[in-house]
């Protein structure tokens, strides 16, 4: 029995010994376990955003004053419009001076339009040249899978510029990606939204239409833990180019990790 009770307490005072010496292994494996987590969250995410807005229609990146809601209109399809007659005097041309013209010939490949997508020429992104606004944007009432001529909604008025390069683009509706970071253990959510009719005004809240009416994949999560995050846009005083800077910093378990991306933009409509 004394050799049974000599062994237990041995036995104890080893084991206490050993969980002394690898306790300091076992939480530095869960620590970067977590970091690496973290990690991948963000650069998923992020990643996530820089290939979607890579397909923004051109002048179409809009970020809120608080820098945390991100809003561009996607481009699905393009192409270049017939501007003029062919040497034949034949073909369907877009013609500016026209308020009833409301067609014209797709040069090139066709193109795949869905219901629901708009059409844009030579959007500038400013007071009159706008396409959420809708002054460089107007329905097509052309869908199918490989469309050689467009129609679409004169509505009384021309587009307000013709593209010097006869270039078009098919959006589909806006997305946003709005982050609600939480300083106090990186509560907070990055979440990507899509969906919704153009807005005039970017929507900059959750909670508010049209972003609290979206559910499914209209309003998806890509990130939680967030402590902290910002865009910032600034496009070049040619408005050819647009530098998009993304941060993200995500907090769990007293660990944090922080990312940076940047992504060039096209802005040459």
């Amino acid at each position: 029995m004394l050799e049974a009770v000599l062994v237990i307490s041995m036995t104890g005072i080893v084991a206490a010994m050993v969980a002394v010496f690898i306790r300091a292994p076992i939480n530095a494996y869960v620590d970067q376990a977590r970091r690496g987590e973290l990690s991948d969250s963000a650069d998923t995410a992020l990643r996530r955003v820089a290939r979607e807005v890579q397909r923004a229609l051109p002048n179409s990146v809009r970020v809120d004053a608080t820098g945390t809601v991100l809003e561009f209109l996607p481009v699905s399809a393009g192409g270049r419009y017939r501007a003029a007659p062919d040497s034949s005097g034949a073909g369907d041309y877009l013609d500016f001076n026209s308020t009833t013209d409301g067609s014209f010939d797709v040069l090139g490949p066709a193109v795949t339009v869905a219901a629901g997508d708009q059409l844009v020429v030579y959007n500038l992104g400013l007071p009159g040249a706008d396409a959420y606004s809708g002054e460089s944007r107007r329905a097509l009432t052309s869908t199918g899978a490989a469309v050689s001529t467009l129609a679409y909604t004169v509505g009384g008025t021309q587009f307000p510029f013709a593209s010097p390069s006869n270039r078009f683009q098919v959006i589909s509706k806006p997305v946003t990606f709005l982050c609600a970071p939480t300083a106090s253990g990186g509560d907070g959510s990055f979440r990507r939204y899509g969906g919704y009719a153009i807005q005039s005004s970017q929507p900059t809240s959750a909670g508010a239409a049209p972003l609290s009416t979206l559910t499914g994949n209209n309003n998806a999560l890509l990130a939680s833990n967030v402590e902290s995050c910002g865009f910032v846009y600034n496009a070049s005083s040619s408005a050819r180019n647009g530098l998009l800077t993304l941060t993200l910093k995500l907090t769990s378990g007293g660990e944090s990790v922080t990312l940076l991306h940047q992504v060039h933009l096209d802005n040459s409509p």
